[in-house]
């Protein structure tokens, strides 16, 4: 089988686990980097082509898929270039900060017959994935909550970006709202909100959010979501069946170190991505569907009274 070439742009915290990942892929190939800063680029100096600017990337190396690791402000752009210029990209969740955005890229890609893939990694969480091979064997499910609690300033190292509602799309309901959000999908199918408590700090930061979400078939979703949690992490869903089961999957279980989840979940994405390049599959609803729930998050906004207090 003929190696897929992989360029990666923005090497960024979340990059080292796409590049950890390639280890487990001898079919796939690190063909070239690109980053704004010299520093993130000296390491790979001498061993692929690294590049200032993505542009330049893609005129220059001969490739077949980009990872997009850039800020989230910048994915539409990054997205659009790599598109028009026929590569497959897998971008970070999420695919972009404003809906009309990602629809744009959405109907791009179509039009170019181009893999638009966006990564949520928590859905090859090996305990979620145990969870919802269980579920499908029980009863049907009543409802599902989503809690994703972490403190946002211990995970985003130099990425500062995560901070700045412009550059981010907004805070904790952009940022982890994909992800959790994928999550419901991942057991519910399509959803939609039905109410949103958002909570924001003085610069205007989603700090907290707790959103219902209905399923036209009945069975309804809570997502809660808090960047200011003091007690390490809680990441987690929790089912309630029909016949009054209560079942639980913890992300974090059976990887303590910090953010060590992460290896195994980025070997899934990695692992979805190349499949999807190699059968030419169109795999860009998922990521939309994610931003419109955000989108919609947003808009069903209402009073902010305060929630959680104490943690």
């Amino acid at each position: 089988m003929t190696a897929l070439r992989l360029g990666v742009v923005g090497l960024g915290v979340i990059s080292r686990y796409y590049l950890k990942a390639l280890d487990r892929f001898p079919d796939v190939r690190l063909s070239a980097v690109c980053d704004l800063r010299e520093e993130a680029l000296a390491p790979f100096r001498g061993t692929v082509p690294c590049h200032l600017d993505h542009r330049s990337l893609l005129e220059q190396e001969d490739l077949d898929a980009v990872v997009v690791n850039v800020p989230n402000d910048d994915h539409m752009e990054v997205c659009w270039d790599v598109l028009s210029a026929g590569r497959a990209v897998c971008v970070e969740k999420p695919l972009a900060t404003r809906f009309d955005e990602g629809l744009e890229l959405t109907h791009l890609a179509r039009a170019r017959d181009a893999v638009l893939f966006t990564a949520f990694h928590r859905r090859y969480n090996d305990n979620v994935l145990s969870l919802l091979r269980t579920v499908r064997a029980m009863a049907p499910i009543e409802s599902l909550r989503v809690r994703y609690f972490e403190r946002i300033e211990d995970h985003v190292g130099n990425d500062r970006w995560y901070l700045d509602p412009e550059r981010c799309g907004g805070g904790c309901v952009a940022d982890n709202g994909p992800n959790a959000f994928d999550l419901v999908r991942l057991f519910l199918g399509d959803v939609e909100v039905d109410k949103a408590e958002i909570e924001r700090d003085g610069d205007g930061v989603d700090r907290r959010a707790r959103i219902a979400l209905r399923t036209a078939a009945g069975p309804t979703a809570t997502v809660e979501l808090d960047w200011s949690y003091m007690s390490g992490e809680c990441k987690d869903v929790e089912v309630r069946l029909a016949d009054g089961t209560v079942l639980n999957a913890d992300m974090l279980a059976g990887h303590p170190g910090f953010k060590s989840s992460l290896e195994h979940e980025y070997v899934g994405v990695l692992e979805a991505f190349v499949r999807a390049v190699r059968e030419g599959r169109d795999t860009s609803a998922g990521g939309l569907a994610a931003l419109r729930l955000v989108d919609a998050s947003y808009r069903a906004e209402r009073s902010l009274s305060p929630m959680w207090e104490g943690s």
